[in-house]
C-alpha cells in the first residue's frame, strides 16, 4: 500500500514562494510508473487540481496556475515537490499530494496540509 505525507510551512507571506514536499512510502514496485499530483482545496470551495509529474519526468499544470508552478521529483529520496510562486491570500488552502498509475488517476492521497498566505 502506498502512503504519502505532505510537509512544509503552514504560513507563507504574500509574494513569497510556497514550497511543499510529498514523501512516498510503500510498494516501490507498484509506484515505479506512477504519476504524482498536487491538489488543493481553498476554504469553502471544491478540490482544484494543480498539476502532476509523471514517471518519465514530464509535467502538466493547471492553465490558471501554470506560470507560477514548478513540480519536481527526487526519486532516490522518494519525494516530489511543489513550488508556487508569488502567492496571494487566494492561495490559502489545504494542499494534498496524490499518486496513481495514470495521469488521470489519484489512487493514493496524503492527509493534506493547511497553508495560509498572510502577512
Amino acid at each position: 500500500q502506498v502512503q504519502l505525507q505532505e510537509s512544509g510551512p503552514g504560513l507563507v507571506k504574500p509574494s513569497q514562494t510556497l514550497s511543499l514536499t510529498c514523501t512516498v512510502s510503500g510498494d516501490s514496485g507498484t509506484t515505479n510508473y506512477y504519476y504524482w499530483s498536487w491538489i488543493r482545496q481553498p476554504p469553502g470551495r471544491g478540490l482544484e487540481w494543480i498539476g502532476y509529474i509523471g514517471y518519465s519526468g514530464g509535467t502538466s499544470h493547471s492553465p490558471s496556475l501554470k506560470s507560477r508552478i514548478s513540480i519536481s521529483r527526487y526519486t532516490s529520496k522518494k519525494q516530489f515537490t511543489l513550488q508556487l510562486s508569488s502567492v496571494t491570500p487566494e492561495d490559502t488552502a489545504v494542499y494534498y499530494c496524490a499518486g496513481g498509475n495514470s495521469s488521470w488517476s489519484l489512487d493514493s492521497w496524503g492527509q493534506g496540509t493547511q497553508v495560509n498566505v498572510s502577512s
